[in-house]
């Protein structure tokens, strides 16, 4: 009596060899856990505030508080950044290029570089807080702009910024991995770097203004970040022809008409 065999088990090692999938749970990984971070570690400066018997506030340049700030940034460019670079990244861990070694080797210099551009960023925003809660423009307990004229002001910005070719240029790059690997790639570890810092920028460039919208409906607000953590994944997953980031254009300036006239 002959019997069908069975399918044979895939080996662990084999399993574990495969660089997609190393990336793709080192990429879940990373999300996970600047997520749990934020959810557990909110820096809402519920304390600071002048009443009697609480910790009085943190001056905004002292170096604890722009340390702070900087992580608390620099974990939300993680948590909302890699989900929509995740096609580029898996993608980029498929490249078959020499050893085992080497393409692991290339492939986090890669992500590493891609990270360091959104850290850099992290700096700028850090002190940029550190400015508007020194200005009284931010209010170090909210963390998110209340006067109108400053609010209507950065959407106006994101608006505009969203039409202009230089983000269609950033963007176009953003949806078609494919092509912006075949047009930079480049072998070996020097290789990985620019390709890292190219697709760093140019990821940047796609969505720097919409990370100041942060700002507007409060930087810990969780909420908030993941909402624009999911606008910036549809604008660059949709297809070009949706037009997503001109229906947010158009949004943004109707918000920042609304508060002017409210």
């Amino acid at each position: 009596m002959s019997s069908t065999p069975l399918p044979e088990a895939v080996p662990l090692a084999r399993l574990l060899s495969r660089p997609v999938v190393l990336s793709a749970a080192a990429l879940g990984a990373a999300v996970a856990l600047a997520w749990a971070w934020l959810i557990a570690h909110p820096m809402a400066m519920d304390a600071a505030t002048d009443m009697p018997g609480m910790v009085m506030a943190p001056h905004p340049w002292s170096g604890g508080y722009l340390l702070a700030t900087f992580a608390m940034w620099a974990l939300m460019m993680v948590a909302m950044m890699l989900p929509s670079a995740a096609p580029m990244i898996l993608l980029h861990a498929r490249l078959d290029r020499g050893t085992p070694a080497a393409r692991a080797r290339d492939h986090a210099l890669f992500v590493l570089c891609y990270v360091a551009v959104w850290a850099a960023f992290s700096v700028l925003a850090a002190l940029a807080q550190a400015a508007l809660v020194g200005a009284g423009l931010l209010p170090a307990a909210s963390l998110a702009i209340g006067e109108r004229i400053p609010v209507a002001a950065v959407l106006l910005l994101t608006a505009w910024w969203q039409l202009t070719a230089a983000k269609r240029a950033c963007l176009d790059h953003c949806q078609s991995p494919i092509a912006f690997v075949m047009r930079y790639w480049r072998p070996g570890a020097a290789g990985a770097v620019r390709l890292g810092l190219r697709h760093g920028l140019y990821c940047l460039g796609c969505c720097w203004s919409l990370m100041l919208l942060l700002f507007v409906g409060g930087v810990m607000n969780l909420a908030w970040v993941a909402l624009l953590a999911a606008v910036v994944f549809a604008e660059k997953l949709a297809p070009p022809a949706w037009r997503l980031s001109r229906w947010l254009a158009g949004a943004l300036a109707l918000g920042a008409v609304a508060i002017l006239i409210a």
